[in-house]
């Protein structure tokens, strides 16, 4: 089941005060990014952000799934999604300990 577009805008708008909130439609579903770092899905309407270790600890208790079948498991969010503070604070944390770790990549020109 694709996620609704109706709960993505939702879910930017509860984070917007991370940063640059911004999504792509993929495969159906959708990828959240922040400062251009993707840093979440949301799959059947349900928002899944990486997982890092501030995240782990901010959250404390951690609820995992995989966002799709066959993938690793991400950090499911259920309850706090209206707690802009809170979520927000989350995806601050989770980019900058994404931007340490991962480099961008810049695709070639063709």
């Amino acid at each position: 089941m694709a996620s609704e577009i109706d709960f993505v805008e939702f879910v930017v708008q509860q984070m917007e005060s991370a940063g640059e909130i911004t999504y792509k439609k993929m495969f159906g579903e959708y990828g959240l990014y922040c400062d251009g770092t993707i840093m979440a899905l949301v799959c059947d309407d349900q928002l899944f952000i990486k997982p890092t270790e501030a995240g782990r600890s901010f959250i404390k208790k951690v609820n995992e799934a995989p966002p799709y079948p066959g993938a690793k498991p991400y950090l499911l969010i259920e309850d706090q999604l209206d707690d802009r503070e809170w979520i927000s604070s989350l995806v601050k944390q989770t980019v900058k300990e994404l931007s340490k770790t991962e480099p961008k990549t810049k695709r070639k020109k063709k």
